[in-house]
């Protein structure tokens, strides 16, 4: 005869001899284990922190066009910013990058051609040429105020005449940096020589402010102008970036 108790012990040898929670301690009201995803804060706390490391690796208002020109060895850039595509008047500002990125320096009023600016430089257009191109050479009627580019100086810079408002020139080539826009790199400022053609034109130069719009090249205040020749280094592959802001963020 099977009693009640011979019953319940054949039912759990039963259940052990099948293997049906052999050596499980769970008990019937604990839940299943939930693999649990990060929560949509903290992705996006995670995709705006990459954004604004990448972001910080690039020189601000470029866009993926003219960041691609800038060399990767580059470690100064003075980006000049024109407020229009027609307009002549601009902006400069010297960047240095750090270990944490781009660090930008004053920020200088300046001028640039009586047109604009063009992608299309051509002489005698009155227009500065959009680009990103090196510093290497400098010069100027003055002393060398104690640069590090190869520094040119003598009366070859005089400059006279008068400009397109009127304003006397005098002084506007006291200091000089040569963008490396169709010349030979490496000699002074005044050379003539124009690898890629003259009707490239050429002679472009960062120099002194006359007080109105210039042919084609980028005009500081005399003062900034030595500031900036003092920090330039061309062991920091200095380069300068140029355009309407429309077009430096393409």
């Amino acid at each position: 005869m099977i009693t009640h108790k011979s019953r319940v012990a054949l039912l759990v040898a039963s259940l052990l001899l099948t293997g049906c929670g052999a050596g499980a301690t769970a008990t019937p009201d604990e839940e299943p284990a939930v693999t649990r995803t990060p929560r949509p804060a903290h992705a996006a706390e995670a995709a705006a922190q990459a954004e604004a490391e990448a972001a910080a690796r690039k020189l601000p208002g470029l866009g993926p066009a003219t960041w691609a020109r800038v060399p990767s060895e580059t470690r100064q850039a003075v980006v000049v910013t024109g407020r229009g595509r027609d307009s002549s008047h601009s902006t400069v500002v010297l960047y240095e990058r750090t270990d944490t990125g781009w660090k930008a320096g004053s920020s200088w009023p300046a001028r640039n051609a009586l047109r604009g600016w063009t992608d299309h430089h051509v002489a005698g257009d009155l227009r500065s040429p959009i680009g990103v191109f090196t510093l290497t050479d400098a010069g100027g009627l003055l002393d060398d105020p104690g640069t590090r580019l190869s520094y040119d100086y003598g009366d070859g810079f005089t400059a006279s005449g008068t400009g397109f408002e009127g304003e006397p020139l005098a002084g506007s080539f006291d200091y000089v940096i040569a963008i490396d826009y169709n010349r030979r790199i490496g000699v002074s400022p005044l050379d003539r020589t124009r690898p890629l053609g003259t009707e490239l034109g050429g002679g472009i130069w960062l120099h002194v402010d006359h007080g109105a719009p210039t042919q084609a090249c980028v005009s500081l205040a005399r003062e900034h102008m030595r500031l900036l020749l003092l920090a330039l280094d061309p062991q920091r592959h200095p380069v300068i970036v140029m355009g309407d802001a429309e077009s430096l963020a393409r």
